[in-house]
């Protein structure tokens, strides 16, 4: 994606289902579980570089010593940092003498995370300042076990300023500026309402002090109290929790908008928010993992008891498309496939494009996600080629003309050519704050080959999607244009993003959106600055109404042209400033009905379409568009809707 985007976090839990002792005779160490939790966490290191936190709970502490531990950090590679500063305090206590490593309870004893539910977590920053307070897991401490929480996730709650609301209501003094703090507050009123009720049943039936403990930790119903707290969450989310006392949950949004992935076996119920990972890091075949069901909580008691229960009313199911398209990782055999046939379902766009001149077009990527659908894409020209080729040479056959140069001219020399042309120097920080200095060092962030692509030939790049356009813009096209082609077509395996996302990807202000702006421009060329004035009325009275009856006013700023207009406008927007070339430039997108044909099963399209699954969608975009009309930039899912 030339457009980077921060998004969607990534989880890894893992609880095993042995003790301690059972992990060091078969694998020879009392850490098996948390190697394999940094493992999980590494191969979805793509799903969140900001920040980093692990948690640990231990099962049956003895009284007066701890239970519960995290570690959080935001330095450069700190996923590394926090299991490097772990593994040195193992290896020096074992040094001293404080501990025996090959000990399992004087593990389990004096480190921290030598217990049997292990918690990671992920990070990218959507908004606001981002500092280690931010980072998950966040933990709700209490000299009670069981109303200790912890608690993780890749979620975002679109009616957060209306949840904070609710517990000011209550008396709670909630922490604005993340929806997180507000997911842990709620879960944590709930225990704290149930461990109550509990208590007092207990109390008044005579059970003694010291009893209590085990007696609330086994009637704890924490699938109840979850589905409780879930009962008002507007939103897309994977949330990860553990009590004190050692029951763990996870659970997924009802609509199954955000990814989590289970794997169990008689050694580790294990939780990830790709498969991949699950079946690499356990060895496991791609049908021993399972994706948790949307609106479902998996609960793992204490004792090891596994339940799952429904917490919310079936929904369409719109799991985020994007998961599809960049986020996850393309070892995903069904993710890889999809991206091919992605790739692929451009063919007849990209051929109209160069007129089917194959023999003096260049086809490439920008790297590096778009790489498997290009791979598609190159598959789907060959056989388009092919197609073309037998009509040709049965045509010849039935003519009696086949002759060795006709074949030579039909297949050797116009058959798809494809190079890696565009090269990414990840490592170039654009550091120097002065604008002009700064565009200088961006479009220096691609590198090209020289040397294949001839002057006068088309180049083909195929990216998986456009966003702002201001790196298609300002670097990847002016580097690609000093080969001088006579003209650059980019490709997109996404469609137009139209609308903004308040499920989990920072892409939330409408006017950043290349597409957005290309249709306000069109309108204001055609002289229709009334209907960009009506809009903002129509979005202002539609969030007059109740948030079930809400629909998208924006659309009205589309509806008028076709996604070719759109397109076309595109192309002359990212048109690059200020360079020696005078080739042409076409934006080419996937359409709507393509990416659902390549996609197997249903997803969800919001931002391509408009479409959203709650109504805190519909409310979000409306006043995305006020607060674009209004000048006011920021999240529009921030304040009261």
């Amino acid at each position: 994606m030339s457009d980077f985007l921060k998004h969607e976090c990534g989880i890894a839990a893992v609880r095993l289902r042995k003790p301690l002792a059972y992990y060091y005779d078969r694998y020879g160490t009392c850490l098996w579980g948390l190697n394999k939790l940094f493992l999980l966490m590494e191969k979805q290191h793509n799903r969140g570089q900001d920040g980093t936190g692990i948690g640990c709970v231990k099962l049956d502490m003895p009284i007066g010593q701890p239970y519960v531990h995290r570690r959080r950090g935001i330095e450069k590679d700190a996923l590394a940092q926090i299991f490097r500063k772990e593994i040195k305090s193992f290896s020096k206590m074992a040094r001293k003498g404080i501990m025996d490593q090959n000990d399992p309870s004087s593990v389990k004893k004096n480190f921290d995370f030598g217990g049997e539910i292990l918690l990671g977590h992920l990070r990218y920053g959507t908004s606001g300042e981002f500092d280690e307070g931010s980072c998950h897991p966040y933990l709700r401490r209490s000299n009670w076990p069981t109303r200790t929480l912890m608690v993780m996730g890749n979620f975002n709650m679109t009616n957060a300023a209306a949840l904070n609301q609710v517990l000011i209501e209550r008396g709670q003094h909630p922490v604005f500026g993340t929806d997180t703090q507000t997911v842990l507050e709620e879960i944590g009123y709930h225990l704290d309402e149930h461990h109550t009720d509990l208590y007092r049943q207990l109390r008044d039936a005579g059970v003694p002090g010291d009893q209590m403990p085990p007696k609330i930790s086994e009637a704890l119903d924490v699938a109840r109290l979850v589905a409780e707290s879930a009962s008002a969450w507007d939103g897309g989310y994977t949330i990860c929790g553990a009590v004190g006392n050692g029951d763990m949950f996870v659970m997924r949004d009802p609509r199954g908008i955000r990814p989590c992935h289970m794997l169990i076996t008689d050694e580790v119920v294990a939780f990830a928010s790709e498969r991949v990972p699950l079946m690499t890091v356990f060895e496991a075949e791609v049908d021993q993992v399972k994706a948790v069901d949307p609106g479902s909580i998996i609960t793992i008691k204490s004792d090891g008891t596994i339940s799952d229960a429904v917490f919310a009313p079936p929904q369409k199911y719109t799991p985020c498309s994007f998961e599809k398209i960049y986020f996850s990782r393309g070892n995903d055999p069904q993710i890889y496939r999809e991206r091919k046939a992605m790739g692929a379902a451009l063919v007849s766009q990209v051929v109209a494009s160069i007129n089917g001149a194959f023999d003096k077009t260049v086809f490439s990527f920008i790297p590096n996600t778009a790489e498997t659908a290009y791979h598609g894409l190159m598959d789907g020209l060959r056989l388009y080629r092919r197609q073309e080729v037998r009509a040709s040479i049965l045509k010849a056959v039935e003519e009696g003309n086949l002759t060795p140069d006709l074949v030579d001219d039909l297949i050797l020399r116009n058959w798809p050519c494809g190079e890696k042309v565009a090269h990414k120097d990840i490592k170039l920080r654009t550091f120097i704050s002065q604008e002009k200095g700064r565009d200088q060092l961006v479009s220096h962030v691609y590198d090209i080959t020289y040397g294949v692509v001839k002057p006068g030939d088309y180049l083909v790049a195929l990216d998986d999607s456009i966003v702002r356009g201001t790196t298609l813009k300002k670097s990847i096209l002016k580097i690609l244009a000093r080969t001088k082609p006579s003209k650059i077509v980019v490709c997109s395996t996404a469609p137009q993003i139209r609308y903004p996302d308040c499920y989990g990807i920072d892409m939330s202000e409408l006017g950043k959106f290349i597409a957005f702006q290309a249709a306000v421009a069109l309108h204001r060329r055609a002289g229709r600055h009334a209907l960009l004035d009506q809009v903002y009325e129509d979005c202002r009275a539609e969030l007059q109404k109740p948030a079930a009856e809400r629909t998208n006013r924006v659309c009205a700023i589309y509806d008028a042209f076709t996604d070719e207009e759109i397109s076309a406008e595109i192309s002359r927007m990212v048109y690059p400033e200020k360079i020696e070339w005078d080739g042409e430039v076409e934006v080419i997108f996937q359409s709507i009905e393509n990416l659902r044909a390549s996609i197997k099963g249903p997803s969800g399209d919001w931002y391509f379409t408009g479409n959203y699954p709650t109504a805190g969608g519909f409310s979000m975009v409306n006043a995305a568009y006020i607060r674009w009309h209004e000048g006011v930039s920021g999240r529009s899912y921030d304040l009261p809707l």
